[in-house]
């Protein structure tokens, strides 16, 4: 990593290629893995993005990536707030349509997440909304309960390769001055919370059948609510797919094609930004290729651009070649690295289960414990979900100014709001009324969304470039995976009892302190 300082370089070949080799070494992760060659050439490039800076390219780009943001959010609300009016209009029970999105979440995230290092940034980032919206789109018109589900997992597939690909895609193209807008692009997963609810809230208060005990026949005809919601989102997502593919040219990762020997690409993918930006930039294909030293370190024939095999034979070699185990295996290659990783999944895994369990036995609890919630009208419930929506937004703020504290860092910022958040679940165990729930989860939306927004941000930067899709896809399987669970639980477990919110509200206590052992601090530092 380097020095995150917004100073221009006079010119990026004046000391960039001594200093990458026996320069500055204390603003440099310890990515042993990486070689000395890569780290030299990412240096490089670094240093060529702070001297273009921050323009017009990375501004367009903050906006492009924060709809993966506001995807990701949107969606597993989305299924949320259709369920009851589905369940009403099928008469089917369980949480198979939960289960079927999680379930596609995890396949999103292991598939566009290691497929990126594979094929690039490019395809993943651009096809993911329109596979969400697509089938979303598909959804709105499901004759039954299975089709919805199976749709549902489909367009789920999508919306799980979005931040994956999305913090990679930002992270490898913004100068080092401004990393901590990674941080802040959280502020669109709480946008995409605010827009679901408040276009539910027309949609499915006014054209749903009533909820009834028992419950009464629900037509289509009279329950077309959630489906116009559902036509409603996958529209917005098919317009924010053709804004991407069609209005903005994403260029591959520079860093990318670095790492796989595609040195020209890389160099005139910066001055393709650069001219973007108005501005000019210094780099040479000479100053990346100067630092190819075949005796520099054991990895250095990684980066090297051997002769084309042209055969049948070569062709199906190279096409099989980017499946091999490499990408895992080097984010565990050193101790540090193989610790830091460890803890990411961790972390991820953790939090994981830790959300959707406490959302599955909250309510349920409370009313058993003597809870009034019989204000609970259509319009208080979207209300309330409006309002936890809004005080979202200025915690994924806060979350970007804190992560530039001194002292506190990232690390620092994650494990004050992961232990409030915890702290928070706790009192809300509390309440016995609708609106002190409201009140403890007014804090506990504050402080998740600005822990939400520092592990978002920080996991992609303790990830190398040339495995960073593979790294956040294996952080978010584990993620995806202890989510499956959530719902598994809440079919088989004592709803009346305490314990799955405390071993909720102790999991983000827990996550708090494993992030504390992270050997890695990002903050000041460029990514590699």
């Amino acid at each position: 990593m380097t020095d995150s300082s917004p100073h221009k370089p006079e010119s990026l070949e004046q000391g960039n290629l001594e200093l990458a080799f026996h320069g500055d070494t204390d603003d440099v992760y310890e990515h042993d893995s990486l070689g000395s060659t890569y780290v030299a050439k990412a240096k490089i490039l670094n240093d060529a993005f702070s001297e273009i800076g921050m323009g017009r390219y990375q501004w367009h780009l903050f906006f492009l990536a924060g709809f993966g943001w506001l995807s990701d959010n949107l969606w597993p609300v989305v299924t949320g707030l259709i369920f009851t009016p589905v369940v009403n209009e099928f008469a089917f029970k369980g949480p198979f349509l939960k289960l079927g999105q999680n379930i596609g979440l995890l396949v999103g995230a292991v598939f566009w997440g290691v497929g990126s290092d594979i094929w690039g940034r490019r395809l993943s980032f651009n096809f993911t909304l329109f596979i969400t919206g697509a089938f979303a789109l598909s959804g709105g018109a499901s004759p039954d309960y299975i089709a919805l589900c199976s749709l549902a997992t489909i367009w789920s597939i999508g919306v799980g390769g979005n931040l994956p690909v999305d913090s990679a895609v930002f992270l490898e193209f913004i100068p080092a001055s401004h990393q901590y807008l990674l941080t802040v692009l959280s502020i669109w997963w709480a946008l995409g919370q605010l827009l679901g609810s408040l276009v539910a809230w027309p949609l499915i208060a006014n054209f749903s059948c009533p909820t009834t005990s028992p419950p009464s026949p629900c037509p289509r005809s009279e329950n077309q609510g959630w489906r116009y919601f559902l036509y409603t989102m996958g529209g917005l997502m098919l317009v924010l797919f053709v804004i991407r593919f069609f209005i903005f040219h994403l260029y591959e990762s520079p860093k990318f094609l670095m790492a796989r020997g595609r040195d020209a690409e890389a160099v005139e993918v910066v001055h393709k930004v650069a001219q973007y930006n108005r501005t000019t930039s210094s780099l040479t294909l000479a100053m990346l290729r100067g630092v190819e030293r075949p005796d520099s370190n054991r990895n250095a024939e990684k980066f090297r651009s051997p002769a084309m095999d042209t055969s049948a034979l070569g062709a199906l070699r190279r096409t099989l070649k980017p499946f091999r185990w490499d990408h895992v295996a080097s984010l565990f290659e050193t101790r540090k690295l193989a610790w830091s990783t460890s803890l990411l999944i961790a972390l991820w895994a953790l939090i994981g289960l830790a959300f959707p369990l406490y959302n599955s036995f909250i309510t349920y609890f409370l009313a058993t414990r003597g809870a009034d919630f019989g204000d609970g009208s259509t319009y208080i419930t979207y209300r309330n979900q409006v309002i936890l929506s809004i005080i979202g937004v200025p915690g994924a703020l806060l979350a970007g100014w804190t992560v530039e504290l001194p002292y506190i860092g990232r690390r620092g910022s994650f494990a004050i709001s992961t232990v409030l958040t915890g702290i928070f679940l706790f009192a809300s165990t509390t309440a016995r009324s609708s609106a002190a729930l409201l009140g403890w989860n007014c804090g506990y939306s504050f402080t998740s969304n600005v822990m939400y927004g520092v592990l978002y941000a920080m996991t992609p930067e303790l990830f190398p470039t040339k495995d960073r899709g593979t790294g956040n896809a294996l952080v978010a399987a584990a993620n995806r995976v202890f989510g499956i669970m959530a719902p598994i639980i809440a079919l088989y477990a004592n709803l009346a009892t305490s314990v799955p919110i405390y071993v909720s509200a102790s999991l983000f206590i827990v996550s708090s302190f494993i992030a504390l052992l992270l050997p890695f601090e990002p903050r000041g530092k460029a990514s590699l």
